[in-house]
């Protein structure tokens, strides 16, 4: 049986939520799967390989975000099956169905980890905005929240990577904080 035959196949359940809904349901809730045990891998990856002066609190932020993303794993998986869907949780899935790109592997400093994982947090992140809306357009309020619940920490989590990416206040001409170079630009484009 393929994997899009599962993808959209449903197994009998007392569950009120009509088939038609939950088909697309699972199907989102699948690529979400997918997506999240990429993400689970990437941040894995740099957790084992990054390197530098922030070695230490990087490999321990890494760790303690692929913790909470394998959390999220599992509730997906098993919101897939409370719908009377098949969860396509395998290494193989994740890898055909992950929304995201590919980890570079040939990365070791610090920043370039950090940056890796924003730039793929960040879609992550749109994603699982954009599947609250499409649950809760579906009639299915409880994936919408379990959407929230993984949306907050995924924003959260976000915004702790930038904080590693932005730049710090430099001086100004007279000696007092000016513009950091993000807000210098930023104050250019407008």
């Amino acid at each position: 049986m393929s994997e899009n035959t599962v993808s959209s196949r449903l197994y009998p359940t007392r569950i009120d939520i009509p088939a038609e809904a939950r088909v697309k349901i699972v199907t989102l809730l699948n690529q979400t799967l997918a997506a999240t045990l990429d993400l689970k891998t990437q941040t894995k990856q740099a957790h084992w390989n990054v390197k530098g002066t922030d070695f230490y609190q990087l490999h321990e932020l890494f760790d303690e975000l692929a913790g909470e993303l394998e959390e999220y794993v599992d509730m997906v998986a098993e919101r897939v099956t409370a719908l009377g869907g098949y969860a396509l949780g395998t290494a193989r899935a994740a890898a055909t169905n992950s929304i995201l790109p590919e980890y570079p592997y040939d990365i070791l400093d610090g920043k370039d980890h950090v940056t890796a994982l924003a730039d793929r947090f960040a879609p992550y992140a749109k994603h699982i905005r954009e599947a609250i809306d499409k649950t809760d357009d579906l009639g299915d309020a409880d994936t919408a929240d379990l959407y929230t619940e993984i949306s907050r920490t995924i924003d959260k989590r976000l915004w702790f990577l930038e904080a590693h990416l932005q730049v710090s206040e430099i001086k100004g001409e007279n000696g007092t904080a000016g513009a950091t170079k993000t807000q210098q630009k930023v104050g250019a484009v407008k």
